[in-house]
């Protein structure tokens, strides 16, 4: 993608497009955003409905979001892209403007929320999102132009929304729009063709552009670069072998990097959960320490337990006893 490209549309709030085929009208308010193939818009619906409008240069390229959308849209409870509400065509000055609209999704930016919640959001929304992404190319896309800037967290609860899917590419073909950053072949780690692999290389960027607050120069060898920076950030230590896994494109599907991140997030909790009770030193944890610390745990519980309960039946005894003393006194 080039950086200083422009809006292939500018059009200033108020103006007013009406559908040639379905007659529905859109007041714009204001830009949210545009690519190579298109401009999207906020506009308001004579229904005062909120929504997404994007006005593309292409027939094709609606098309085959809208086919995206429509597809997305088949997945129970996945929530990854927008609703697709409407598809028709602007005429203006003899010029046939294809665009469709769409659920404006109200939220805060990937990069927003994670500075002012904190980054221990970060691998709970990853996960999120691996999901999403494993969803997307069982039905035969890639997401292509993965980075922040297109992701959305909506909620309460918070839950990752994409805003764009105009880089979603069918798997087996050249991706079709991209983000030299995030893309595996601008740092020469592989090829542009649309398959798992390349979406999962561009998380491990966007995980590291909202640890870093941004993103870095490429300078000297990536692959060294990359995992340098990765290195460089304590809280990715225990992830460390899963994105460098990523970045090789050694995955075969982002259900498969998230089941590992899970385990190892797993992993990461339990050593949390033995030093928080003072069991476990400063000290390397090994899995067997976890082990030892969570079976200590348990014999503590039940031991715990188990005195709780003798207590209440002692306790339930006395009461018995005290009440037939009683009544035998009455009686006498």
């Amino acid at each position: 993608m080039n950086p200083t490209m422009k809006s292939p549309f500018k059009l200033p709030p108020g103006t007013v497009i009406q559908g040639k085929w379905h007659q529905e009208m859109y007041r714009i308010k204001k830009e949210l955003g545009y690519g190579a193939n298109g401009t999207v818009y906020l506009a308001e619906t004579s229904g005062h409905l909120a929504v997404a409008i994007k006005l593309s240069t292409e027939t094709s390229i609606v098309a085959s979001e809208v086919n995206v959308l429509k597809a997305l849209a088949k997945v129970q409870g996945s929530a990854l892209g927008p609703s697709l509400y409407d598809v028709d065509d602007w005429e203006v000055k003899g010029i046939s403007i294809p665009f469709y609209s769409m659920e404006y999704i109200k939220g805060k930016d990937m990069m927003g929320f994670i500075q002012e919640r904190g980054s221990s959001w970060i691998m709970v929304l990853i996960i999120q999102l691996l999901k999403d992404l494993h969803e997307l190319h069982q039905l035969g896309w890639v997401f292509g132009d993965l980075k922040p800037e297109n992701l959305m967290i909506s909620g309460p609860p918070p839950r990752i929304r994409c805003v764009d899917v105009g880089g979603t590419t069918q798997i087996g073909r050249s991706i079709k729009e991209f983000t030299e950053f995030y893309d595996r072949g601008y740092w020469g780690l592989g090829s542009r063709k649309a398959e798992p692999s390349y979406d999962l290389f561009a998380v491990v960027m966007v995980i590291l552009t909202l640890y870093y607050g941004g993103r870095f120069e490429k300078k000297g060898d990536s692959f060294s670069l990359i995992r340098k920076k990765i290195e460089g950030i304590n809280e990715l230590k225990p992830f460390e072998p899963i994105l460098i896994k990523a970045i090789k494109g050694e995955f075969q599907s982002a259900f498969e990097m998230r089941k590992a991140l899970l385990e190892c997030k797993s992993y990461k909790q339990a050593a949390v959960t033995a030093n928080s009770s003072g069991i476990i030193n400063n000290n390397p944890v090994s899995h067997s320490q976890i082990q030892n610390a969570s079976r200590y745990q348990k014999r503590k519980k039940r031991k715990v337990g188990s005195v709780l309960e003798t207590i209440l039946l002692v306790a339930v005894v006395a009461v018995f006893y005290t009440l037939y003393i009683v009544y035998e006194m009455v009686g006498g």
